[in-house]
């Protein structure tokens, strides 16, 4: 349906994903199989499901699996605010993948948004 490597969303989810692996690495060793994982595993979850989505035949499929990024920036904000509250992430990182997980749901919305007025 779509080249979703074109796609914008796709390219800076792709971004936050390698933002999230960067920062993760300085997070104890002991979260290595716990919140690290469970981290890593939500980001990779967005652009994922972008690509999957846009592999689709139908908007109405592409928007569920755009859904389903969209739960999973939900899933990996509550993630992110329990590693800032455990000191795993200090206040400016905390603020810049807040940001960009902003962006990105603002991002998703507008797609699904414009799928309904086609």
């Amino acid at each position: 349906m779509h080249d979703y490597k074109k796609l914008r969303i796709w390219q800076q989810s792709l971004e936050l994903v390698k933002e999230i692996y960067k920062l993760t690495r300085n997070f104890p060793s002991e979260e290595k199989f716990g919140l690290t994982s469970q981290i890593r595993r939500s980001a990779v979850s967005v652009p994922s499901n972008i690509a999957e989505g846009a592999g689709r035949n139908t908007k109405g499929e592409f928007k569920n699996f755009l859904g389903t990024a969209n739960g999973s920036l939900y899933e990996l904000e509550t993630q992110l605010i329990i590693s800032k509250e455990l000191n795993y992430l200090n206040e400016f990182n905390f603020n810049l993948l807040l940001h960009k997980i902003d962006l990105l749901q603002k991002m998703i919305y507008n797609l699904i948004k414009s799928f309904n007025n086609n």
